[in-house]
C-alpha cells in the first residue's frame, strides 16, 4: 500500500493548489451557480471545481503511472465527459444532450479497450458476455455517472462519497495485484479529498456537473477495469458495495416514484440526504452521516473481496434488503415533500 501513498498525496496537493486558481477563473468569467427558489445558497457560488479534480488526476497519473498508455482510453473518455460538464456548467444542456454525451463517452471508453467482458456466476464458473458486454458497459457507466451526479445535493457530499469509494477500490485493487487500477483509484481519491476543504459547508466553490460527472464516470470505469475483472469475486459485488450510497439511493428513488405513479425522472425530496435534512439534521451532520454509511460500505466491500462467490452474493442481497427497509422507515417517518436543491 505504501507505494500508492505518493500518488495519493501528490493528487491531493495538486487539487488543493488548483482549486483556488479555478475558483478565481470561475469568478473572472462569472461561471456561477446563482441563488434560486429551489436552492439553499443565498449568494452566487463559483462552479467548475471539478476542473481542479480532473487536472489533479491527469497530472498525477502522468507523473506516476509508468503504464500511462495502458489506460489511455480511460483518460480520453474521462476528458470527453469533463468537457461536457464544463459546457453544461456555462450553458446548461438539455437532459437528452447530456445523456447522449455520456453514451458517447462510454462508447469511446469501450472502443479503447475498457468493457465488461464476463460475469462471475455465484454458483460457480464464468458467464462470458460477448457483444452483450458493450450495452452492459454503457448501462453501467452511464448509470453510475448519473448516480453520483444525483447525490451532489449538499456541500461536500459527492466529493466525500467519491473519495471514500475511490479509497475502497484502491485497497481492493491493491489486494488483487492490480497495480495500475490501484494507482488510479488512489489518485482519484486524492484529487477528491484535496478539493473537499473548499467544497465542505459552507462551500467556497461547487464542483458542478464538471466534477460530479467526471467522478462518477471515473468510478464506473475504474470498477470495470479493477473490481469487475477480479475473478475471485462475483462480478458487480465490489463496485455495488463501494458505490452503495448513490446506487441504492437512486434505485429506491426510481422504485418510490414508480410506486407512487410519478415519472421516474421527476425529481423529489426523497433522496437519503433530503430525508436526513427533513429529520432535523444540519447540512454538516447529514453529510457526515452519509460519509459514515459510505465508510461502512467501503469496509464491507474490502472484506467481501476476500470471500468466495456465494458469500459475496449473499452479502449484496442482505445489504439490498437492509437498505430497502431503511428507505421505507425513513420515508414513513418523514413524508416526501417538494424537492429542494442544496447546490
Amino acid at each position: 500500500m505504501e507505494r500508492y501513498l505518493g500518488p495519493f498525496i501528490c493528487a491531493l496537493v495538486f487539487a488543493a493548489v488548483l482549486t483556488p486558481l479555478v475558483r478565481r477563473l470561475a469568478l473572472a468569467l462569472w461561471i456561477m451557480d446563482e441563488p434560486a427558489e429551489r436552492k439553499v445558497h443565498e449568494r452566487p457560488v463559483p462552479l467548475w471545481g471539478g476542473l481542479a479534480i480532473f487536472l489533479s488526476f491527469l497530472f498525477t497519473a502522468k507523473i506516476f503511472a509508468s503504464e500511462f498508455q495502458a489506460f489511455g482510453g480511460i483518460v480520453v473518455a474521462g476528458t470527453l465527459i469533463t468537457v461536457i460538464g464544463l459546457i453544461d456548467d456555462v450553458r446548461p444542456l438539455s437532459a437528452k444532450t447530456k445523456f447522449l454525451g455520456q453514451i458517447l463517452a462510454s462508447l469511446v471508453l469501450i472502443a479503447l479497450g475498457t468493457k465488461i467482458e464476463f460475469l462471475t456466476n455465484p454458483f460457480g464458473g464464468m458467464i462470458y458476455l460477448g457483444w452483450w458486454g458493450i450495452p452492459l458497459t454503457v448501462l453501467w457507466v452511464v448509470s453510475i455517472t448519473n448516480m453520483v451526479n444525483l447525490i451532489d445535493g449538499l456541500d461536500g457530499l459527492a466529493a466525500g462519497v467519491a473519495a471514500i469509494a475511490s479509497a475502497a477500490l484502491w485497497v481492493v485493487a491493491a489486494s488483487k495485484g492490480q497495480t495500475t487500477m490501484a494507482l488510479l483509484s488512489a489518485v482519484l481519491a486524492g484529487g477528491a479529498l484535496g478539493f473537499l476543504p473548499y467544497n465542505f459547508n459552507p462551500a467556497k466553490i461547487f464542483m458542478g456537473d464538471t466534477g460530479s460527472m467526471f467522478l462518477g464516470f471515473m468510478l464506473a470505469a475504474l470498477s470495470v477495469e479493477g473490481a469487475l475483472k477480479g475473478a475471485a469475486t462475483i462480478a458487480l459485488t465490489i463496485p455495488l458495495l463501494v458505490l452503495g450510497v448513490p446506487f441504492f439511493d437512486t434505485l429506491f428513488a426510481i422504485w418510490r416514484r414508480y410506486r407512487e405513479g410519478r415519472p421516474v425522472y421527476k425529481a423529489d425530496r426523497g433522496h437519503l440526504h433530503h430525508r436526513l435534512l427533513d429529520m432535523g439534521l444540519s447540512q454538516k451532520a447529514a453529510v457526515l452521516l452519509v460519509y459514515a454509511f459510505s465508510v461502512a460500505l467501503g469496509i464491507t466491500a474490502i472484506i467481501v473481496s476476500q470471500l468466495g462467490e456465494a458469500g459475496s452474493f449473499l452479502a449484496v442481497v442482505s445489504l439490498g434488503v437492509f437498505m430497502y427497509l431503511l428507505s421505507e422507515v425513513m420515508t414513513t417517518a418523514v413524508p416526501v415533500g417538494k424537492e429542494k436543491n442544496h447546490g
